[in-house]
């Protein structure tokens, strides 16, 4: 029952305003100062406006995702309550197309291959073959590109056609590529040579291919919308690219730094060598929080959903969540003893996890 002249609050009147002050109540954006009054003609201090802007934002994500609608408000609290697919031997990357998830298979059918998984079940649905010691993997231009780790070459599949020979669209990329990120109109691929390799889609194969040295070891790439982001594993950076490799700004992270992820704000980079996280501006390069804790030990992959982010610890054999908006910890499942989670993605209501000692894919 509705009390006084504007749902609880006596002391403001049933005007235009009404409905916004309810709306915010209702919300759980301000509960007013008191059970019954609302105080609309008081000041608000900075920290009062930041407390109405954060639950403004939290409401918003968690209201507006694809788990919400889903009612899927939940998160795993146990290994066994993780739904497991058996995709091919040694995954490890996973990528989410929208719909279903595409698997690099490190070892499968004699020398590499990838697995597609339809998200609504977590069915086996094609294996593609022919891509040798398969790691990278990008979803773009409608393709789904892998890279090689053992010949140096990068795979194409066409998603639209039926599961086949992966084709190879370019070689000559720096030994060792196993890393891929796509800038719009490029693929950029992180190798142990140590090089960057920069790969122009051209109208026919092979593809032209720059190989860009000067780095210790990359290890992870990332694209913010303006620029591609690398991590160097032996120096313990993470490093802003120009359009052309070379470095324009050096950001000291934590000990062997691995596979990042973009939030649409910050790029949080897991240091595989001193179980800690990074949270990055990549406007300024500014370090904003190095987090520990929270089931972190050898952080290896980051995922994002759109409210939060979940880093893998590898021989941890754990899975940390923490709320993007803030980096407060939401705690942490186990995968299971040996399973080794490597990278994870997310569909937009859940996240895909490669469990690389398990040949399998894990949903949470």
């Amino acid at each position: 029952m509705l009390l006084g002249n504007c749902g609880p609050f006596t002391d403001v009147a049933a005007d235009v305003f009404c409905p916004f002050v309810l709306e915010i109540f209702y919300l759980g954006i301000t509960t007013g100062t008191t059970a019954t009054t609302y105080d609309p003609a008081s000041n608000v201090t900075r920290l009062q406006m930041a407390a109405f802007l954060s639950r403004t934002v939290d409401g918003v994500l968690k209201r507006g995702s694809r788990r919400a609608s889903l009612d899927q408000f939940w998160s795993a609290q146990n290994s066994t309550v993780l739904a497991i697919t058996t995709v091919g031997s040694s995954p490890e990357i996973v990528k989410s197309d929208g719909k279903d998830l595409w698997v690099s298979n490190f070892f499968g059918n004699g020398s590499g291959s990838v697995s597609r998984v339809r998200a609504s079940d977590g069915k086996l649905l094609e294996t593609w073959t022919g891509a040798d010691s398969a790691t990278g993997v990008v979803i773009a231009m409608g393709r789904v590109l892998v890279s090689g780790y053992s010949n140096s070459q990068l795979y194409s599949i066409d998603p639209s056609q039926a599961a086949g020979a992966v084709t190879t669209v370019a070689s000559g990329l720096g030994a060792n590529a196993s890393r891929l990120a796509f800038d719009g109109a490029r693929v950029w691929a992180a190798s142990s040579s140590p090089t960057i390799s920069i790969i122009t889609p051209t109208g026919s194969i092979p593809w032209t291919v720059t190989n860009v040295g000067g780095f210790g070891l990359p290890a992870g790439l990332v694209f913010d919308g303006a620029n591609i982001w690398a991590t160097d594993a032996n120096a313990g950076t993470l490093l802003k690219l120009s359009s052309a490799g070379a470095v324009l700004q050096t950001v000291t992270v934590g000990a062997a730094p691995n596979f990042p992820t973009y939030d649409g704000s910050n790029i949080w980079v897991p240091n595989n060598g001193s179980g800690s996280v990074s949270v990055v501006r990549p406007s300024t390069g500014a370090v904003l929080a190095t987090i520990t804790g929270n089931g972190l030990t050898d952080p290896a992959g980051t995922a994002f959903d759109g409210q939060r982010i979940l880093v893998t610890s590898l021989t941890g054999n754990a899975l940390s969540l923490f709320k993007a908006a803030d980096f407060s910890p939401l705690g942490f499942v186990s995968t299971g003893a040996s399973t080794n989670p490597k990278a994870a993605c997310s569909d937009g209501a859940n996240f895909w996890i490669a469990l690389n000692s398990a040949s399998a894919l894990a949903r949470l």
